[in-house]
């Protein structure tokens, strides 16, 4: 069964986005994986007693507790702010993808009609 130019232009696209979310997903997931870390240093940090240390690089310096919770909730903002931006993507290149999709089930459906 031969295709027309469109639909054939329709599934690269949707090749292409789904590299895209492929993409998209390994960002969530790496971004998600980095703010459960801050949360979870979050909760070590109140737990804390006496000194508390910084890694920068390769060595660790002392730091106050109110600064380091300033430091990672900061990050912590970042982060949501990402994660929300990179779902918002995640949800338009779904959305998209599937309006193409279907585009594509219809031509295909309708040629296999016209072939019968």
């Amino acid at each position: 069964m031969e295709m027309n130019k469109e639909t054939e232009e329709k599934i690269r696209q949707l090749q292409l986005f789904e590299q895209n979310m492929h993409n998209i997903i390994t960002q969530k997931q790496r971004f998600q994986s980095q703010l459960l870390e801050i949360e979870n240093a979050l909760s070590e940090l109140q737990d804390a007693q006496g000194k508390v240390y910084k890694i920068v690089g390769t060595i660790m310096i002392d730091a106050t507790k109110h600064t380091l919770e300033k430091d990672l909730n900061e990050r912590k903002d970042v982060l949501e702010l990402r994660l929300k931006s990179v779902k918002k993507q995640e949800d338009d290149y779904k959305e998209r993808a599937e309006k193409i999709q279907k585009e594509v089930m219809r031509e295909l459906e309708q040629k296999e009609t016209k072939n019968e």
